[in-house]
Order: C-alpha cells, then sequence, then structure tokens
C-alpha cells in the first residue's frame, strides 16, 4: 500500500487483484476493473431494467460517504458483491428517505464523473457518482490497463483486493 499525492492528470496501472482508493474529507472512492466482458443489471425506480455491457478494461466505481477504520473493506466487499457475485444496482426515486442513510453508491462504465450535488442513489445514468467535496469534479476514464484520473486527488492509494 503507498500514498502517492496526485494534482494533475494521470494514469494510474489497476490490474485485476488491485483496488485504487481516493480519499477526501468526509469519503472515499473505490476503482476497480471489470477484468471481463459482463453484464450488470440496474433495477430503476420507473419498473424498469437497464443492462449496461462492460468490457474488461471498464471500471466499477464505489463511493463511500463514511470515514472510519473499516471504509475501505466495505468498499473492498461491494466491489467483490458486482464483480463476482453479480449483483445488480438499485436506483431509489428522487425524494426517497433511504438515499439519506445509504453508505454506498456504485456506478460502472467506462467514464465516471465524481458529484457532490447529487442524491445518493437517484442516478441510474451511470457516467455520474455521487461524493464528497474533496473529490467532487474529478472525472475517471478506462484505460486499457488502469484508470486515466483528471481532477485533483491529494489521497490515492493501491491495494489488494
Amino acid at each position: 500500500m503507498s500514498l502517492m499525492p496526485v494534482r494533475q492528470r494521470g494514469v494510474r496501472r489497476i490490474d485485476a487483484s488491485e483496488i485504487l482508493f481516493l480519499s477526501g474529507n468526509g469519503g472515499t472512492v473505490g476503482i476497480l476493473k471489470s477484468v471481463k466482458p459482463r453484464m450488470v443489471f440496474i433495477g430503476t425506480p420507473d419498473e424498469d431494467e437497464i443492462v449496461m455491457f462492460l468490457e474488461k478494461e471498464d471500471l466499477i466505481v464505489i463511493s463511500a460517504f463514511d470515514e472510519g477504520p473499516n471504509i475501505e473493506k466495505g468498499i473492498k466487499c461491494m466491489g467483490y458483491l458486482l464483480r463476482e457475485m453479480e449483483s445488480p444496482i438499485v436506483v431509489l426515486p428522487d425524494n426517497h428517505p433511504t438515499s439519506q442513510r445509504l453508505k454506498m453508491v456504485v456506478a460502472v462504465g467506462n467514464s465516471v464523473r465524481l458529484d457532490c450535488n447529487i442524491t445518493p442513489g437517484t442516478h441510474p445514468e451511470q457516467d455520474i457518482l455521487c461524493t464528497c467535496n474533496e473529490l467532487s469534479g474529478v472525472k475517471l476514464s478506462s484505460t486499457e490497463n488502469g484508470v486515466l484520473i483528471e481532477g485533483d486527488i491529494a489521497n490515492l492509494k493501491l491495494d489488494k483486493l
């Protein structure tokens, strides 16, 4: 595990057994690769189901709002549920009371923009993800062997899954 300050555009390598953590005050984002082509099912508030087709280089991005000693472990568990157990993603309707209780939210795809000005868990679009203030505005894009990070990141850590 290593901490690397990133204050500019840069590509970070991630292999199949690794997860990249971005941290700010009040939140942490975990990034892992899809590793293989797969389908991710997304249940929407209007009783539809969206199917996302991921390629092996696409990203699974998990945003957690809590801080604490177990937050990275929780993000790893969520990554496992999505990637290995093929758990679906559920999207809540706008103004749903449960969105205020969510500890983690997820987005998948080749590009994800982090934003602190959206309601957690209410966006079926997979190109935007709720996060803490410090990580808001960061854009993550998949590359063949890693992730392109665009924006200011103070804390970055690569860890084993």
